[in-house]
């Protein structure tokens, strides 16, 4: 007979403050689809035991000293055996760069029991897939909502704005239109979305392709985008060229 333990996610908690790692041991003892194998209290300790117990899975503080959690998620990219990683913090800014290590999910503490069931359920959803995005580009986003983080594909986001060190997400058409602010420059998000779907159109503005329904011309070198709503935005000078292109123009 199979050893029940055999179906579990072999668990290692890392986290710098003990009373972080006892309120977790806590947590992960009510979940029966976790054992816990090992717990440590920064990031080189962890990497050795990640290398020693071979888990499933690793809960992660982000902010610990000298080697955080971002510096082993990266270090575990080079692994053979590469955990599932849910990070776990009080910091709801580091989002983007999850995404780009392929976490399974990104908790904000105080964690709460009910959202920890749900990452253990996508990281056992993903138990045994070999299958990993080769995608450079963004495909998911953390977004801040309501005291905990949720996902938004970027095939879902339409438009995008920058306001000041953020950007505005516009997701979803009509009555089921939402937007989402994200702590991210423009500037940035844009280097990390796949240029076949997204094209900025101006310094503040970046379009999924698809919305666009043609190009107008307002006289005296002032080009709009005519969108699928009916809605015309502007295109900045410096990005007319490679709108233009797009189009064929």
């Amino acid at each position: 007979m199979a050893d029940e333990s055999d179906d579990k996610l072999r668990t290692l908690i890392v986290d710098d403050e003990p009373l972080a790692v006892e309120r977790m041991q806590v947590i992960c003892a009510k979940i029966d689809a976790l054992q816990v194998v090992g717990t440590a209290s920064d990031g080189a300790q962890a990497l050795r035991l990640i290398g020693a117990l071979e888990p499933d899975l690793v809960l992660l503080d982000m902010t610990m000293p000298e080697v955080d959690g971002i510096s082993v998620a990266k270090a575990l990219t080079r692994e053979a055996h590469r955990p599932a990683i849910v990070f776990v913090t009080a910091h709801d800014n580091y989002a983007v760069e999850a995404f780009d290590l392929e976490a399974v999910d990104y908790v904000l503490k105080p964690v709460k029991p009910e959202r920890l069931e749900r990452a253990v359920a996508r990281a056992l959803a993903r138990r045994g897939d070999a299958e990993r995005s080769d995608s450079e580009w963004l495909e998911e986003l953390w977004i801040p909502h309501r005291s905990e983080l949720i996902r938004i594909a970027t095939s879902e986001v339409g438009r995008i704005d920058a306001e000041r060190d953020y950007v505005r997400l516009h997701v979803g058409e009509g009555d089921a239109a939402r937007t989402y602010l994200l702590l991210q420059t423009i500037a940035g998000l844009e280097e990390r979305l796949d240029p076949v779907k997204f094209i900025r159109i101006h310094r503040s503005t970046i379009l999924r392709k698809d919305r666009i329904t043609g190009l107008r011309h307002d006289g005296l070198g002032v080009w709009s985008v005519e969108l699928d709503e009916g809605e015309a935005l502007r295109i900045g000078r410096t990005y007319l060229p490679k709108v233009k292109a797009m189009a064929g123009r």
